[in-house]
């Protein structure tokens, strides 16, 4: 794997623990990767004897080669997330990549469901980004889980999405929804087993915690066979 050197070019911090950080590649100047592919860091973890290796999805679409975007989230203790949160605009840093079989198919015969909970959305974003520049008739279909009103991001830019392509829709929904909170509440799983009702036609793509992924994975399969791609994320 091809290793890179690149600054911090901006950080952005979203929520109370989610940010995104963006990095402007030195050396080599440029990159090439699949919309969904990660990109790896070395770490230094506390108590081990030499650093570990974290991967992070690029949340930035393909077609901008000369910087990526990372999305985070701080989970304390983590190593990962504590050596990203660490860094500053102007700092530099490496990493390897990029990497993944998690990636977005060219295939036209099919609509596209992706589903996410939480900063699983990266990898996602980068498709959907991916997929609405190639201007396909295809039905592209977000459905995104959160947890509360305090976890949203990036909802004025997909609703903006919706409104410039007729062709994507995009549901977030929390599991915990405030009380005044007037959007969709319940699990993202739950959209599924009532909105998708055929999937002769789709491909799904799916990115989150295990548990999502295996009830969707569920909820899919048993209302027929279609392809479905699958990317367990955790941070640390």
């Amino acid at each position: 794997m091809d290793r890179y050197t690149a600054e911090v070019s901006r950080i952005d911090d979203l929520t109370h623990d989610v940010r995104t950080i963006e990095l402007r590649l030195i050396e080599p100047s440029t990159i090439t990767f699949k919309a969904g592919q990660f990109v790896s860091f070395e770490v230094p973890k506390a108590g081990a004897p030499r650093p570990v290796t974290r991967p992070y999805s690029i949340a930035s679409p393909p077609g901008r080669t000369d910087r990526i975007l990372l999305l985070l989230n701080l989970v304390p203790g983590g190593p990962g997330s504590t050596y990203l949160f660490g860094l500053r605009e102007g700092d530099r840093t490496q990493f390897t990549g990029a990497a993944g079989a998690f990636y977005l198919r060219d295939d036209p015969t099919k609509d596209l469901l992706f589903v996410a909970t939480g900063t699983g959305i990266a990898p996602l974003r980068s498709m959907i980004l991916a997929q609405l520049a190639r201007a396909s008739s295809q039905m592209v279909t977000l459905y995104w889980g959160l947890r509360n009103r305090r976890d949203l991001y990036w909802q004025e830019e997909f609703r903006l999405l919706a409104e410039q392509h007729s062709n994507f829709t995009v549901v977030t929904t929390l599991s915990r929804p405030d009380p005044d909170w007037t959007g969709t509440g319940g699990y993202v799983t739950a959209l599924v087993e009532k909105r998708i009702l055929v999937v002769n036609n789709l491909a799904a793509y799916l990115c989150g915690g295990s548990a999502m992924i295996r009830d969707v994975t569920k909820a899919l399969t048993q209302k027929g066979l279609c392809p479905i791609y699958r990317e367990k994320y955790y941070d640390e």
